[in-house]
């Protein structure tokens, strides 16, 4: 069962969330707030697998929010709501490890999926999204770190796909490569570069000026 936090000011929106959700059989909301600083506290005690994150809110917005519930250990998925495409909080948010955002008028079907998918890790929901969001608000690029240097030549291949926003089985069509191999190349890439996740690749990508 995906344990789910929802944290928005809306009541209303809260309620329609909360209903969809819980029609999952493999999805439980286990806690609500109203604000950043209530959504701590909620956190804290019901410990969820997944957070969905409004941004902007009363009392502590969901950015202050998110970058004190990562600075703790083992924190959860957090995937940010926003009502705009290209959001400098929200490209902000995924900078300080958020697992990506949504929009909130997206489709039931979609929010549902990307639940799953930031629950299972694999974290790719909306890097497409994100690559397009951090060619607007990314700062000046910083050196590549050393470790970029121990990726081989078929896992900096890999990267560079990654990085473009491509899923594992658009990877996998492109490379002539099975969908397991893919995974597993990026598996190994994200260790070797101490990233969460797909989204934090394409993050790593734009602040190095490897996109």
């Amino acid at each position: 069962m995906i344990k789910v936090v929802l944290v928005d000011d809306q009541a209303l929106f809260r309620a329609g969330i909360r209903m969809l959700v819980a029609s999952q059989p493999d999805m439980d909301v286990v806690g609500e707030a109203g604000n950043g600083r209530e959504a701590l506290d909620v956190i804290r005690s019901v410990r969820p697998d997944v957070v969905l994150m409004d941004i902007r809110m009363p009392v502590m917005d969901g950015l202050t929010a998110t970058a004190e519930l990562l600075a703790q250990p083992d924190p959860p998925r957090v995937v940010m709501l926003t009502t705009f495409d290209l959001d400098e909080s929200a490209a902000r948010a995924i900078q300080q490890g958020a697992s990506g955002f949504l929009l909130k008028d997206a489709d039931p079907e979609f929010l549902l999926a990307a639940i799953r998918t930031v629950d299972s890790g694999s974290s790719v929901i909306a890097a497409s999204a994100t690559r397009e969001l951090f060619a607007h608000f990314t700062a000046e690029t910083k050196p590549v770190p050393r470790q970029f240097d121990d990726l081989t030549e078929r896992e900096r291949e890999i990267f560079a796909l990654a990085a473009r926003g491509l899923s594992n089985s658009e990877i996998a069509a492109r490379e002539f490569l099975s969908e397991a191999t893919v995974k597993t190349h990026i598996s190994r890439i994200l260790g070797k570069l101490l990233l969460r996740d797909r989204v934090q690749l394409v993050v790593f990508a734009f602040e190095h000026g490897l996109a």
